[in-house]
């Protein structure tokens, strides 16, 4: 049964649409800080997405969890994957290329969506994606994000400002999983990562189900969108 909320005729208003490819987490991190900021002051009259992937890089969330590293920090230096401390919700997890990352920066006031509804309509679009390639995920009480079985296919963490949430969702699709075999994904013992390719044995139009995650994420919060560059973006601003 679905979990997720009607607020079209709430907020009618469309929402920005960034696609951005494959940018540096620091990069993409700063340009989240920046649009909170100027949709909490209201400098930007659109809740915006953004949809991206990024190089190889660890996070910790607010709870931290280097504890939860399974290799020494000399090994994960060595890697060369970074590693960055965040505001997010959770613990610590690994972002790379072939994973497709999504960035609301909506305001859930205006929108009237609770932050459970909120998480739970990431889960949903995660889910129906998932099922477009017949893949059989589903909630997991013990954590959110997306399951096949035992394994975590799709990861949500985020953070809120004055009631604008940022951080978000990514749904492993083509990822190399192997620096997840180096964690405790979200901090739980024993639970290890999969992804759509690792369930279909073959890799999957990235472009595709991006798209695909798009529509059912534009299903799934009730929301309409509108594409927009980078640049037209920060000439909307009002400041």
């Amino acid at each position: 049964e679905s979990r997720t909320p009607q607020p079209e005729s709430r907020n009618p208003q469309p929402v920005y649409s960034l696609n951005l490819g494959l940018i540096d987490y620091q990069d993409a991190w700063a340009l989240q800080q920046k649009l909170v900021a100027a949709r909490v002051e209201n400098d930007i009259d659109h809740d915006i997405m953004l949809v991206l992937e990024h190089p190889a890089v660890f996070t910790l969330g607010r709870r931290g969890g280097l504890d939860n590293l399974l290799v020494s920090e000399t090994f994960l230096n060595d890697s060369g994957i970074p590693v960055i401390q965040v505001e997010r919700g959770g613990v610590i997890t690994y972002h790379g290329p072939g994973q497709i990352v999504v960035y609301p920066i909506m305001n859930l006031h205006t929108r009237r969506i609770g932050v459970k509804d909120f998480v739970a309509a990431m889960e949903e679009a995660m889910i129906q994606t998932a099922g477009i390639w017949n893949i059989d995920a589903e909630r997991n009480p013990i954590n959110s994000g997306i399951w096949v079985g035992h394994q975590k296919m799709g990861s949500i963490g985020i953070a809120l400002r004055k009631g604008v949430s940022y951080h978000g969702l990514a749904l492993n699709v083509n990822l190399d999983l192997t620096p997840f075999s180096w964690i405790q994904p979200c901090g739980l013992q024993g639970v290890s990562m999969t992804s759509m390719r690792n369930e279909l044995g073959n890799e999957l139009p990235l472009k595709k189900v991006r798209n695909v995650l798009k529509n059912q994420l534009k299903a799934a919060l009730g929301i309409s969108f509108v594409n927009c560059g980078l640049s037209e973006l920060k000439s909307r601003l009002k400041v």
